[in-house]
């Protein structure tokens, strides 16, 4: 019952009838991005901004400290790879999992995990449609199901019975469900900005940008475009946004295009007020079956995660404490030092 809700929640699979519109339409397939671009174009504007960094002649170079493999997983239209980026011993027990947003790819957590390392094995997916990994052929799977699907099949590659766990936003949603599983690994847990109930009005600004083909004509123009719509992060240096910001673009022919399938956004077409409500109901049934210790991180501005469900939280479960990051919307991004102790505090 339980694998039917999420189902129908979080990724349902579409009805033959669709599955043959979605054949002939752009996006329908695993086709690289250059090919799905290439037929449907939305080209931004952006005024001009002086900015300081000469972003187009600067490329985003390897971190030599970090280490990228693959694992095969498993969907009911296929197989598809999941990319995953690891910093420190691969040796040490000690394993740290980080899941990030939405929209969002692995390579966010590149300050955090470069801080962790020193205690750490610390392991950051690109979530299937995301950075490196595989696009679904079958666009209405890309939901919680399927990413749980895909992180346990990640841990039983690795051999691992015992990791902790920092997850942003939609990376918090994807702990919640592995952590209330019966013997869930997960032992710590930080949910950065994300609880059961979300606002309705960070779902209405989600979808204003989400699933948009982008296209711009210089990573300067994308740049300035993805920190504008980042700005709830945080304050950051220049340096600081092209280093976090960056990695979210990637040429093709001409242009610059964000990293991910447009397609994640078809799943939720599919939800109305019914199924909203029922989501909420279930992963508040998951999140009280966590016995994993929790940290909950609100940003003070978040229309995410509002306060009272906050407090909701903690009082449903002795598990968790709570704490606010001021002048933070959502999400904080976890880049800079009282962010990042706040972090090596909790996992000491």
């Amino acid at each position: 019952m339980l694998k039917r809700l999420l189902q129908r929640l979080f990724g349902k699979k579409p009805q033959s009838s669709y599955e043959i519109e979605l054949t002939s339409s752009v996006g329908a397939s695993q086709a690289p991005a250059s090919e799905v671009k290439n037929e449907v174009k939305n080209e931004v504007t952006t005024p001009v901004i002086d900015y300081p960094i000469p972003v187009e002649d600067v490329p985003d170079l390897p971190d030599p400290e970090c280490r990228t493999n693959y694992v095969q997983c498993a969907s009911p239209s296929g197989f598809h790879k999941m990319a995953y980026h690891e910093w420190g011993d691969p040796n040490n027990p000690r394993v740290l999992i980080c899941v990030h947003g939405l929209t969002r790819r692995g390579s966010d957590f590149t300050v955090l995990a470069k801080a962790m390392r020193d205690r750490y094995r610390v392991i950051c997916p690109d979530i299937v449609g995301r950075g490196d990994s595989d696009w679904l052929e079958n666009p209405m799977l890309y939901g919680i199901p399927q990413y749980v699907t895909d992180m346990n099949a990640l841990l039983a590659q690795l051999g691992l019975h015992e990791v902790d766990w920092f997850g942003t936003s939609m990376g918090g949603l994807i702990g919640i469900f592995m952590a209330s599983q019966k013997n869930s690994p997960i032992k710590k847990m930080i949910l950065n900005d994300v609880g059961p109930r979300i606002e309705p009005t960070a779902l209405k600004r989600l979808g204003d940008y989400v699933g948009k083909p982008l296209r711009f004509n210089s990573k300067k123009e994308g740049l300035i475009y993805l920190n504008r719509i980042c700005e709830p992060f945080g304050t950051f240096t220049p340096e600081q946004w092209k280093d976090y910001n960056g990695p979210h673009l990637k040429k093709d022919g001409d242009q610059w295009i964000v990293h991910y399938d447009p397609d994640i956004v078809k799943p939720f077409s599919a939800v109305n007020k019914m199924t909203s409500m029922m989501g909420e109901m279930m992963t508040w049934k998951a999140y009280d079956a966590i016995n994993a210790e929790m940290l909950i991180v609100r940003g003070a501005e978040s229309d995410l995660i509002s306060g009272l469900t906050v407090n909701e939280m903690c009082r449903r479960n002795p598990k968790a404490k709570s704490t606010e990051i001021l002048g933070v919307g959502h999400a904080p991004a976890f880049i800079t030092p009282e962010q990042v102790s706040l972090a090596r505090e909790f996992y000491s």
